[in-house]
């Protein structure tokens, strides 16, 4: 568990440094990142760590993350899995909106990489804080590929 620990805080001080090369480099190269609740015109998963890295590419340009202001972390009997429950706050950059967002993600990590990530976040709460459905969709599905971060 101390192992896990340690991994859910690096990876969560990489996105508070918003450093999402770092972040992104986590993923093993054929890692998955899911995003179980997306709506329509959303990525709903990442194949790869290049995918991800470009789906993060303009994160810091649309959202700036201050805090982490709560965390759990829950082993599973696999020790490759495990929950994390955390919440952030930040603003919006574009629209200066509070950007406090809960989320749920299951994640398999082997030899210190995600082969897995499955995030449960609320769509609506970040379409509100970054203006708009369509703002969301815009600014991490890309405006006219539909590619993460195009």
């Amino acid at each position: 568990m101390d192992q896990n620990r340690a991994f859910v805080d690096r990876m969560l001080a990489l996105l508070l440094a918003m450093d999402m090369t770092g972040f992104a480099e986590l993923w093993a190269p054929d890692g998955v990142l899911e995003f179980p609740f997306a709506p329509p015109g959303y990525p709903s998963r990442l194949n790869g760590r290049t995918e991800v890295r470009g789906y993060l590419r303009d994160f810091p340009s649309e959202i700036n993350l201050r805090a982490v202001t709560s965390l759990e972390v829950h082993q599973s009997v696999d020790p490759e899995v495990l929950v994390v429950e955390f919440e952030v706050d930040g603003v919006a950059v574009r629209t200066g909106r509070p950007y406090q967002l809960r989320y749920v993600a299951v994640l398999t990590v082997r030899d210190g990489q995600i082969l897995r990530y499955r995030d449960y976040w609320s769509p609506l709460a970040a379409a509100t804080a970054l203006g708009g459905l369509d703002e969301l969709t815009s600014a991490f599905a890309g405006p006219s590929t539909g590619t993460p971060g195009a």
